[in-house]
């Protein structure tokens, strides 16, 4: 091998190792003050309700946001909108980190400020990180290994800022907490040095031409794409609201309930380690077809396993399925969307799964209390066996390019 032909895997190595470090700054970030403000909020007296309000700020804004979080990074590239999105996560710790300098009342009103921030700053990260990885390959099978790798930042991410400031808030209080979500950033800022400038498209901002967004959604497949994503994300919704009801209904502890949960995501860490070594061999419809009747499946025998080892087994299974469809959706979408508009339409993903994130729990906690968990398992498990058919109409040829 020559020395040339062993640098360019080298290059490549240290850049997926830079945008997957580079995600989780953001995203532990977020996860971070998340599991912490409610903390805050509740000790100081605030109702139930107020957190619901807090909690669904974090979601709430990236709706607004992505759209235009996509056409700027379709038209400036990945460096200047990822600068941005640390500027704003910054402020969003910076002012969770001012709130404990302040009376209650002022308090709440700047954590809602800060949530507004960090998941703006965190949604516009992983908009622009998911696109420049998407830039960063040629084939259907590189990108599907690009986004397996990638896929894996979240869930770090969920575990590292949740249990880092939980550490904090325990040794130091919440000061900090928010001083070390604070830093966390600073970790994207050294990965964004890290990614080459010349890979860029210097006349992406003249040849851009002012569309609109939702021009998009004529392109081939890509409405039963979004169509897809959708369902397939209020699953991810339904499985972490209802569990815990469900663990709760059955008697379990709070122990166990976190297992099962920890076993999930644990399931979906797996697989996305294990999709590289089968990219080339995976259709990417046949498997998202395969996915959606599985999960399907899982839901409907959820509510009849009545031990947390059977709970356990159905989350590892759901884990398996819900977890492969993120790098085939990501790779199919890059596929069917036209070219110089990928920030666009990844930004139209973010946002149908932010909606669904903050209109889903409020429809489920409104059909859990009259029908009970395990009504809402098969509700849910029934619409992704009805809404398969939508998948069935991606045919493969579609999934070959625009």
């Amino acid at each position: 091998m020559t020395e040339g032909s062993g640098a360019a895997p080298a290059r490549f190595g240290r850049m997926l190792l830079a945008l997957i470090l580079g995600q989780i700054g953001l995203h532990a970030t977020m996860a971070g003050v998340r599991m912490a403000a409610p903390l805050q909020a509740l000790r100081d007296g605030h109702s139930a309700w107020s957190v619901g309000v807090l909690m669904a700020l974090y979601a709430a804004a990236p709706v607004l946001l992505s759209m235009h979080a996509g056409r700027m990074a379709d038209r400036l590239g990945y460096h200047r909108p990822v600068y941005i999105a640390i500027g704003l996560s910054l402020f969003g710790a910076l002012l969770a980190v001012a709130c404990t300098f302040v009376g209650p009342a002022a308090r709440f009103a700047l954590l809602c400020a800060s949530a507004v921030f960090v998941g703006s700053g965190a949604n516009m990260g992983l908009i622009v990180i998911q696109r420049r990885a998407g830039q960063a390959v040629s084939t259907s099978t590189e990108r599907m290994r690009m986004f397996s790798w990638l896929g894996i930042a979240p869930s770090l991410s969920n575990v590292v800022g949740p249990v880092a400031a939980g550490f904090m808030i325990d040794a130091g209080g919440f000061r900090a907490a928010y001083g070390l979500m604070l830093a966390l950033p600073l970790v994207t800022w050294w990965c964004a040095r890290q990614i080459p400038r010349d890979a860029e498209d210097p006349q992406r901002t003249r040849q851009a031409q002012p569309q609109s967004s939702w021009t998009l959604l004529a392109a081939p497949g890509l409405k039963r794409l979004l169509v897809v994503n959708w369902v397939l994300s209020a699953c991810w919704d339904v499985h972490m609201f209802a569990v815990p009801i469900l663990g709760f209904e059955r008697g379990f502890n709070a122990t166990t309930i976190g297992l099962i949960v920890g076993t999930f995501t644990l399931a979906v860490s797996g697989v996305r380690l294990l999709i590289p070594l089968w990219a080339h061999r995976i259709s990417e419809i046949a498997l998202l077809r395969a996915a959606m009747v599985g999960t399907a499946i899982v839901f409907g025998l959820y509510p009849l396993a009545h031990s947390p080892w059977l709970m356990g087994g159905c989350a590892v299974l759901l884990g398996l399925t819900l977890g492969s469809v993120q790098p085939m959706i990501m790779t199919t979408l890059h596929q069917l969307t036209p070219a110089g508009r990928y920030g666009e339409a990844i930004a139209m993903r973010s946002m149908v799964m932010n909606a669904s994130s903050t209109a889903m729990p409020l429809l489920f906690g409104a059909a859990g209390t009259a029908l009970g968990a395990a009504a809402l398992f098969w509700l849910v498990g029934g619409a992704v066996a009805s809404g398969s058919w939508v998948a069935r109409r991606l045919p493969a040829g579609e999934a070959a390019g625009p």
